[in-house]
């Protein structure tokens, strides 16, 4: 019976999200909350000018929503977890609506304000090292270890470097999430099986709360993608980009096993590395370009792959590199053993 919350929170994921964007997106659009596109950006992707933003609300609430409902609905039926586990679950998603936030801020002044770069970088990374330290410290203050997963070795005891060292992973990863935001669909089909692997993984060993967390996303993204997929009727905006980059650092750390995000999330961290290599070289070749444009996925535009065809490639590899994480955990020491 376990496992029946978690298809639950999936498909009630979907249906909020999907059902949502019959009055979510009529309002932006009655708000004047629409898309402002970058003078560098693409030329083609003028036709995109006006188009609603901050459609990430409909998978925000679908995701809270059905976290909440289904956790406490699998308690009551279900396995009572333990308290550590609740905290980690409740305080990931306050986690992930607190990047959320500041998404709604930036895309906020670029809607209203019409600044189309929104908060500056400096004031960006401050909000966003704020939420990663409240968020850990909640963890540490309600006993939360200093242990991470380790593939193929198991759990390792890093003592207090965790935490600076998982506040830097947290805004790198949330900032890598935001910045695959640039085509339609990608974000959301890229963290659909994000989200699907970690739901698997969690499911595996055991810690179904989590596995519910994850499945709510998955279905969450799902619905957004019936209005975002190409052509795209609304844009999640950072507002959505920045909670998706947030709930799925919340998974990893859940699990104890923020690691993972490197080969699941791979093309989150492609796409930030490909910008800081791009900036790093027109530096250091006093203005030659390494790609013809950065964050990589505008690269492969510029080649002549549709937008279609760039989120079936980058979702089919986050699909291999998430099957290829799921057979290394199942053929690893576990951090705990599954139920």
């Amino acid at each position: 019976m376990t496992g029946i919350w978690t298809i639950i929170a999936a498909v009630a994921g979907c249906a909020i999200a999907g059902v949502s964007g019959i009055w979510v997106i009529p309002l932006l659009k009655k708000i004047h909350f629409g898309q402002t596109i970058r003078d560098e950006g693409p030329k083609w992707h003028n036709s995109k000018q006006g188009t609603p933003i901050m459609g990430g609300f409909m998978f925000i609430i679908a995701t809270i929503v059905c976290t909440v409902a289904c956790v406490l609905l699998y308690h009551t039926f279900g396995v009572q977890e333990t308290t550590l586990i609740n905290i980690k679950i409740f305080g990931g998603l306050a986690m992930a609506a607190g990047f959320g936030a500041i998404g709604f801020i930036d895309d906020y002044i670029k809607a209203v304000k019409k600044r189309n770069l929104g908060l500056t970088a400096k004031q960006k990374l401050l909000l966003q090292f704020a939420v990663a330290i409240a968020y850990l410290s909640t963890i540490y203050f309600l006993g939360g270890g200093t242990e991470t997963y380790i593939p193929f070795y198991g759990m390792l005891d890093v003592g207090l470097l965790y935490y600076p060292i998982a506040a830097i992973l947290i805004v790198g990863v949330v900032n890598a999430v935001n910045l695959t935001d640039g085509i339609d669909g990608l974000n959301g089909s890229v963290t659909f099986f994000a989200a699907i692997f970690f739901m698997l993984i969690a499911s595996y060993v055991g810690r179904f709360g989590y596995s519910i967390m994850a499945a709510a996303l998955a279905g969450g993204c799902l619905g957004f993608l019936i209005w975002n997929f190409h052509p795209a009727k609304v844009f999640m905006g950072d507002t959505g980009s920045l909670y998706l980059g947030g709930y799925v650092c919340a998974l990893a750390f859940a699990l104890d096993m923020p690691i993972l995000i490197i080969p699941i999330g791979l093309v989150y961290i492609l796409e930030m590395f490909s910008v800081i290599l791009q900036v790093l070289y027109f530096k250091a070749t006093k203005g030659k370009r390494l790609f013809k444009m950065s964050p990589i996925h505008h690269h492969f535009e510029m080649c002549g792959w549709s937008e279609v065809k760039i989120v079936v490639v980058f979702s089919t590899f986050t699909m291999i590199m998430g099957a290829l994480t799921l057979i290394m955990v199942i053929n690893s020491p576990l951090p705990y053993m599954p139920i």
